[in-house]
């Protein structure tokens, strides 16, 4: 038996983006979403998600020159003049260099997920923007968090292949994440297996096909950005997804038929638990 949460990141970035979502749900196979509960648009997105009964992740979040959900006096490595860093390479060098104090970390997280709260979201999963739980000293603080909510979290699996080469740059950022993945122990929390970091913002009909054929028995979570083209995401200009092809995918006839045909159950996270 499969059973698959197909899950859209970054709600609450930006009202395009949230749109985009949207739509995946109503129109596509995306049964859930992760939230950024400090993004610009996160009240609205978390009242229309509740509206629509839209199952909601927490989308923790430490990059993107997003603000801080805790005092920015408190928190003053991790967002250096009351923003966090511009992605996860300068968050990670900053990290690994013992820049930013893991109390800061522990303390922003948790005033991430006070924060949702406070906006009416029911958590059901916990996942990090970047993935950057996956470095180390991260994994333990967030699995502690997921435990103390009760709640699983995403754990990429994707594994290196010759199609990688094609984006260089990418299959780095995914090939040391997935590689980070594979030596952590379990500590108690349960990990769902994540599908598609290489693909993130490039994710078509055809590889959002190939990773449903990938699927074996068992729980797993496909990663997906639908949204409408937001033109210019203010908290950072230069980021380039395919939003508008991720959605065609998602709404895609085809793979709901892939779907059908392989017996897949959809269901949410907190579905699986």
């Amino acid at each position: 038996m499969i059973r698959l949460v197909i899950n859209a990141d970054d709600l609450g970035l930006h009202p395009r983006i949230d749109e985009g979502i949207f739509r995946a749900r109503v129109e596509g196979v995306v049964t859930s979403a992760s939230l950024l509960a400090t993004g610009p648009t996160a009240p609205e997105a978390v009242r229309r998600a509740n509206r629509e009964k839209l199952a909601l992740g927490l989308h923790l979040c430490l990059t993107t020159h997003l603000s801080p959900a805790a005092p920015a006096r408190d928190v003053r490595w991790l967002a250096p003049g009351g923003r966090f860093r511009k992605n996860w390479v300068e968050l990670s060098a900053a990290w690994l260099a013992r820049l930013v104090p893991a109390e800061e970390v522990v303390l922003e997280l948790r005033a991430q997920v006070r924060r949702a709260r406070e906006l009416g979201a029911q958590i059901d999963h916990l996942d990090t923007h970047q993935h950057l739980h996956l470095l180390p000293g991260m994994t333990s603080i967030v699995e502690v968090l997921a435990a103390e909510l009760g709640v699983p979290m995403r754990w990429p699996v994707s594994r290196p292949s010759p199609r990688w080469l094609v984006y260089p740059r990418s299959a780095l950022k995914a090939a040391v994440l997935t590689g980070l993945a594979g030596f952590k122990q379990e500590r108690g929390v349960t990990r769902v297996r994540a599908h598609g970091v290489f693909e993130s913002g490039r994710l078509n009909e055809k590889r959002l096909l190939r990773l449903v054929d990938g699927l074996n028995d068992g729980d797993h979570e496909i990663v997906t950005h639908p949204g409408m083209d937001p033109g210019v995401v203010p908290q950072e200009p230069g980021w380039r997804y395919g939003w508008e092809q991720e959605l065609t995918a998602v709404t895609s006839a085809r793979v709901r038929q892939s779907l059908r045909d392989r017996g897949v159950t959809l269901c949410t996270y907190a579905e699986l638990t």
